[in-house]
């Protein structure tokens, strides 16, 4: 039994008796301190609060019904300062649904649109109703309601990983996308019981967390339209409904109030493997949208408080998508902070990604804060003090923060210059040189002071916004007709190659060249310090046919097709070896004791090591990382090599002291087939300090120590 409910338990015994009788209801005022609705031993708590409204209904469904068969007005007296609460006796969780209706001024030019006429969705609500089917949306028509849902579920003597960020390899995913092809062979296809069902192949691969994008209940009906023969929809879920209420259409079954059950037992399962949770978040706007958009929930209580608005009250749009949040508002911070709070107590979480989380640190007019309360609030906040704060350091108004986002020693950082300086170096654009080499050791350019070194920056080539790994080399340019827009959504910025074909061909050359492309950016990736993470399906050549924004595609653009994973076995192969190589060698994740040989922790070279710096005219690229391992009792040397050039080089090893000798753990070049030299598969190599790369490839080398 949690604290909360000792608190309501010693409450109750003090208020349980009614004191007023309204619409056939036995009622007395609540309990102010506890929003949202909440089950009581003989009834319902309702509470609710509005900053500027003069009253405010209760409204009593039956299930789906179109009309309330009861109307319960707040009496006065139960409002203290601006907080209604009520406890209706008699109510059985499940026989009712449940909105409300508030009155107040009318005055568009200052932010004001209450409207008593129309159902209001609380914004506390622990589950929405009529959106467990996938691509309906019946709340359109009847309004939003919401449900009271029972808290019971037994997480027994599971216990939360508890990785450290260095530790981590993150793999992101969609929910729905991950196991809806047919090819997913799972059970429960497009649904949290379908993820549940693939833990096994997670595991196998070495995953360590997993970044779901939202699974707060969305509007995927946003929008909704055909284009060439398709339906449409808001596929990915950045358009929030209900902050506190898990997405009923990825549950395999109805779970009439027991909605986050299943999503409860994911969590645990994975969990229980070792993996963390981490959730993608989407605090910046609503699915309310703009003037144009619906009106069913912060728009009614508060509109001028729960969004930013400009001087005539109208919208401003830093989200990209119709409104932004208000997030520094402090009862807007209030609500984010008992939300983040609600889904590390009662889903056990381990962490979040802020979308667009620069908005974050806007002032009301828009303007950013240098001292932001609500993310200072977030970093220092008690319950969330063991949770991952990522933050997605830009947002669509032009602020961009990476490497300068209030971190407060606390928050990480999607690296989009990680992101950006290695795609154009790894494809060629050698001149890139210097800022790749900071990007592989962590970015200390921009990891400094505020935040916590490599552990602020996550690392990554792709993510759900983009190419994937495998269209990287395979489209030069997008190819977003199917949207609908004529190719003009998704960024023109995509640092990619096709390696000589646009798209899908059968030129053995190309094909090959892509492959080791793929496995170079692999390498890289799990060879950086910061946090790894990749994008669901880059492991076996997933492709979106060329699409770098298949926002709104719910067909086999977006689905996994695991029956690449048998046609790309390698990739997976390789992938997999690469994430356990990583694990095994800590000095690539993190400083530790000065090694034996007296190698500084981090160093970066030209092809004759140690002599010379890395500059725009370099070709070719070295980082070592060295530190000696005090579990093992050994030194870990590690060097990675690239040859991004068009032509192969002579290099050379820093040389070692009698007794050790490098040994060839990677090679992405191989002559003979798509395969790739590394040492669990084929007779160790060993350098005696000089030898070739060939053209665009990259190698890795440890030290062994020699008796020889």
């Amino acid at each position: 039994m949690r604290k909360n409910d000792f608190i309501l338990l010693s409450l109750e015994e003090k208020q349980m008796i009614p004191l007023d009788r309204i619409d056939g209801f036995d009622v007395r005022p609540g309990f102010y301190e506890i929003n949202g609705a909440t089950a009581l031993a003989n009834g319902v708590n309702f509470t609710i609060h509005s900053q500027n409204a003069v009253s405010c209904e209760l409204l009593l469904y039956k299930r789906g019904a179109p009309k309330p068969y009861a109307v319960l007005p707040f009496p006065d007296r139960y409002r203290i300062g601006k907080v209604y609460s009520m406890i209706v006796f008699g109510l059985k969780i499940t026989e009712f649904e449940y909105a409300y209706r508030v009155d107040g001024p009318y005055a568009p030019e200052k932010g004001l649109l209450f409207d008593k006429s129309k159902p209001l969705l609380d914004p506390y609500a622990r589950a929405v109703t009529g959106q467990s089917e996938w691509g309906s949306n019946p709340n359109k028509i009847n309004g939003y309601r919401a449900r009271v849902v029972v808290d019971d579920f037994d997480w027994g003597s599971s216990a939360q990983p508890r990785h450290h960020m260095r530790d981590l390899i993150i793999y992101e995913t969609h929910v729905r996308g991950f196991t809806k092809h047919p090819s997913s062979k799972v059970k429960y296809p497009g649904t949290f019981q379908g993820l549940k069902e693939k833990i096994p192949y997670l595991k196998a691969m070495g995953i360590t967390a997993v970044e779901l994008m939202p699974v707060f209940e969305f509007d995927e009906t946003m929008g909704k339209r055909e284009v060439g023969g398709k339906t449409l929809l808001d596929y990915w879920g950045y358009n929030t409904v209900g902050f506190f209420a898990p997405n009923t259409s990825y549950a395999a079954g109805t779970e009439y109030n027991r909605e986050g059950d299943e999503l409860k037992s994911l969590v645990k399962e994975l969990h229980e493997n070792g993996i963390e949770v981490i959730l993608d978040v989407v605090f910046n706007h609503t699915a309310e949208g703009n003037e144009q958009g619906p009106f069913f929930s912060f728009k009614g209580f508060d509109n001028n408080i729960y969004y930013m608005l400009t001087p005539d009250g109208k919208y401003y749009n830093f989200s990209g998508c119709g409104n932004t949040i208000n997030g520094n508002h402090p009862v807007v911070q209030q609500m984010i902070l008992e939300c983040l709070r609600y889904w590390i107590v009662n889903y056990r979480v381990d962490g979040f990604r802020f979308d667009l989380a620069s908005i974050l640190g806007r002032n009301e007019d828009g303007s950013p804060m240098n001292q932001p309360p609500l993310l200072r609030n977030l970093a220092a906040d008690p319950i969330l003090g063991d949770a991952k704060l990522i933050a997605e350091a830009w947002d669509a108004g032009g602020l961009y923060q990476v490497g300068s986002f209030p971190a407060w020693n606390r928050w990480a950082e999607w690296n989009g210059k990680y992101r950006d300086d290695l795609r154009s170096f790894l494809k060629g654009d050698y001149w890139l040189a210097p800022a790749a080499a900071k990007r592989i050791c962590g970015s200390p350019d921009l990891y400094t002071g505020q935040y916590r070194g490599y552990n602020s920056s996550v690392n990554f080539l792709t993510c759900h916004d983009g190419f994937s790994l495998y269209d990287l080399y395979s489209y030069n340019e997008k190819h977003n007709w199917d949207n609908g827009w004529d190719n003009t959504d998704g960024s023109n910025d995509n640092r990619s190659w096709n390696c000589g074909a646009e798209g899908e061909t059968e030129d053995d050359e190309v094909l090959r060249l892509r492959m080791r492309l793929i496995k170079n950016a692999c390498t890289v990736l799990m060879c950086s310090r910061g946090t790894p993470m990749f994008l669901a399906g880059d492991e076996f050549g997933d492709t979106r046919f060329g699409n770098n924004n298949p926002y709104c595609q719910d067909n086999e653009i977006s689905w996994l097709d695991w029956t690449r994973l048998e046609k790309n076995k390698d990739i997976y192969e390789f992938f997999r070896y690469m994430i356990q190589f990583r694990k095994d060698h800590p000095a690539i994740r993190g400083d530790m004791l000065p090694s034996a040989v007296g190698f500084p922790f981090i160093s970066v070279h030209t092809e004759q090591p140690w002599q010379g710096e890395i500059t725009e005219g370099s070709q070719y690229l070295g980082v070592m990382f060295a530190g000696h391992d005090p579990d093992r009792d050994i030194d870990d040397i590690v060097y990675l090599a690239l040859n991004v050039h068009w032509e192969e080089r002579e290099i050379t090893l820093p040389f070692l002291p009698e007794g050790y000798r490098w040994q060839l753990y990677v090679n992405t070049y191989w002559e003979q087939s798509f395969d790739c030299t590394y040492c669990e598969k084929r007779e160790p190599v060993y350098v005696s300090g000089t030898c070739w790369m060939k053209a665009r490839t990259a190698a890795v080398f440890v030290v062994q120590y020699s008796s020889i």
